[in-house]
């Protein structure tokens, strides 16, 4: 029912960003994807690691997306386990078909229906 999404997201407070994407542009080597004020997109093997920047933070988090072929029948698994969604995280686009969890350690976790996923 789930899988491994293609991005991972890097939530980095202000004071530590131009150092973070420096870290992984100049040092580690990445191919740069995207970029703006906000963020950083950088390849990752097969994957898409993502640097934003988030004034409001004072420590990185990291951010994973699972994907699912059926979002309802996933919403409803991750509720008999007791999973809490948690959409006030952060707003996801107008009709992108996913939510927000966190999973017991806190890490944030996009739960993304694989044909909507980025």
């Amino acid at each position: 029912m789930f899988k491994a999404g293609r991005n991972i997201a890097m939530k980095v407070p202000s004071h530590l960003y131009e150092a973070t994407v420096a870290f992984y542009r100049d040092v580690i080597a990445l191919p740069t994807l995207t970029a703006n004020d906000a963020a950083v997109s950088f390849a990752f093997g097969d994957k898409q690691l993502w640097i934003d920047r988030v004034p409001t933070l004072s420590q990185a988090e990291v951010w994973l997306e699972v994907v699912t072929d059926d979002l309802v029948s996933a919403e409803k698994a991750l509720e008999n386990w007791g999973i809490v969604r948690c959409d006030e995280i952060e707003q996801l686009p107008d009709g992108f078909h996913g939510f927000w969890i966190a999973n017991p350690a806190s890490i944030i976790h996009l739960i993304a229906e694989a044909k909507g996923a980025s």
